[in-house]
């Protein structure tokens, strides 16, 4: 099994066997089951009626949109890039990793929205990491329009902005370089600034 599907499945597991509001699992009688049927399925077609029908808790939904999402099935975009923007990390992860597999054009195009979101800023991590793995013509200006709103004074974001730096660094893209020379004036990126701008031609 995939390191990144264990991981899942093991976490949604436990969420679906967890009591919910009323005392039963998760809240819904039969949880359990329906959780290993989505495990077990090879049908997508009913994984993605999980998506789409009412009254599926979430992880029965992100549980659908990743098995779908890493098999290049389309009908998990929309699901996956609401989980990508989730206010919980594992889920956003999760999320990432199947958009990357995804092969969805639009993909690039919605993870700069939310990278560059500042209404959202609070969950842009992982999307500024799924646009370094993509590599799209959208990352660079993303990551770079996202940096320089870190780099004002007392941003608390600074897991978001070192992303942005790492991953300008990556990239290797001589655009990036203003950026991140600014970010060297910033005692908590100065060190991976230098070292993303000793990857881009002209800047060692």
């Amino acid at each position: 099994m995939d390191e990144e599907l264990r991981v899942l499945t093991e976490r949604l597991r436990a969420e679906s066997a967890a009591p919910g509001p009323t005392g039963s699992a998760a809240g819904t009688p039969g949880a359990p089951v329906e959780y290993d049927r989505l495990v077990a399925t090879g049908d997508h077609d009913e994984l993605a009626a999980v998506l789409t029908e009412p009254g599926h808790p979430l992880w029965a939904r992100e549980l659908a949109a990743f098995r779908l999402g890493v098999a290049g099935d389309r009908r998990a975009f929309e699901s996956l890039v609401l989980l990508l923007n989730h206010r919980d990390p594992p889920r956003c992860a999760s999320a990432a990793h199947a958009l990357a597999r995804l092969g969805d054009p639009r993909t690039a195009r919605a993870a700069a929205a939310l990278a560059t979101n500042e209404l959202r800023v609070a969950y842009a991590l992982h999307p500024v990491r799924l646009l370094v793995e993509l590599r799209a013509p959208e990352a660079v200006p993303a990551l770079i329009t996202t940096l320089r709103r870190r780099l004002r004074p007392h941003d608390p974001y600074r897991r978001v902005a070192l992303a942005c730096v790492e991953g300008l660094g990556t990239l290797g893209d001589d655009r990036a370089a203003p950026v991140l020379n600014d970010a060297l004036a910033h005692p908590t990126l100065a060190e991976a600034a230098v070292r993303a701008l000793a990857r881009i031609p002209g800047q060692r």
